[in-house]
């Protein structure tokens, strides 16, 4: 299976049209974008997007998977620095000013290819096994994050080795899908100063952030990598019910709460279809680029 899968997508890299690389561009910008909104997990985007498997293979078996996959990573990491630091204040400022546009527009993009994320997962068969870890995950994750959501509180003083640490949770979160840190570190009063390093480029937060990020990757993937390869559907069907847990946990605690009047439901609407299009869009754009 595993042969399979890297000869086709080889040959799939190694073809790469323009409309491609642009997509992949625009996918890396809005993993990069999206990994800083608290809620939203990079790992998540990086599903719906069909490229959490490859990045996986990518990491924990690096040497081996570079010319399957190094075609494809250039134009996706490119738009994640993009994303990543270019989005870094214009988030800030929009979640500041509007929680609730910037929550409903990522949640409708991640509605937008749930259908597309059944149909994957089920593209080796189901069984009672993947549907118990859908159902499983789907709960304890969100019981898990909502705990996280209202219990944890605290404040410290921002320096490097608390920038490392931040990039080792973000790292957790581009590993396992759903597993959004960005909240907890909100909480730790970790969160804005970052955001303003980052968006300022600022080499004394950015290097310790991405030197966290990359380490944590580098040591849980090849274990993460290992066990998708030999139990696909199950796990595919869990992280189905990671998606959908932490996007519901989204609505109740960052959505909901900001819905204050019948005009801001009308603009989460709005932006909630707005991300729902873009998702359907590129959907679309990738399956025809591919053809």
């Amino acid at each position: 299976m595993e042969t399979n899968l890297k000869q086709k997508d080889n040959s799939s890299y190694d073809n790469m049209s323009v409309g491609q690389f642009v997509l992949h561009v625009l996918q890396g910008i809005l993993i990069g974008g999206g990994a800083i909104i608290p809620g939203i997990s990079g790992g998540v985007l990086c599903v719906v997007f069909g490229i959490y498997q490859p990045m996986m293979a990518m990491i924990a078996h690096p040497f081996k998977s570079l010319r399957t996959y190094i075609k494809l990573f250039i134009p996706i990491i490119i738009g994640g620095f993009i994303g990543f630091v270019g989005l870094a204040k214009v988030m800030k400022l929009l979640i500041e000013a509007s929680p609730s546009i910037a929550y409903s527009l990522f949640i409708g993009l991640v509605a937008g290819t749930i259908p597309a994320l059944f149909k994957d997962a089920g593209k080796q068969g189901t069984s009672v096994k993947s549907w118990t870890g859908f159902v499983i995950s789907l709960f304890f994750v969100f019981a898990f994050l909502s705990f996280v959501e209202k219990d944890i509180s605290v404040s410290i003083v921002p320096n490097s080795w608390w920038y490392l640490f931040s990039g080792v949770l973000w790292g957790l979160s581009l590993v396992v899908p759903g597993l959004s840190t960005s909240s907890i570190l909100v909480y730790m009063g970790l969160y804005e100063p970052m955001m303003g390093g980052v968006g300022d480029f600022n080499l004394g937060v950015i290097i310790p952030l991405f030197i966290g990020i990359a380490g944590i990757a580098l040591i849980s993937a090849r274990f993460v990598n290992y066990v998708y390869e030999r139990h696909f559907s199950i796990i595919s069907h869990a992280i189905l019910g990671v998606v959908l847990s932490s996007t519901l946990l989204i609505v109740t605690q960052y959505v909901i709460p900001e819905l204050l009047g019948m005009s801001s439901i009308i603009i989460s609407v709005v932006c909630f279809s707005i991300g729902f299009i873009i998702a359907w869009s590129m959907d679309r754009f990738g399956n025809k680029v591919k053809k």
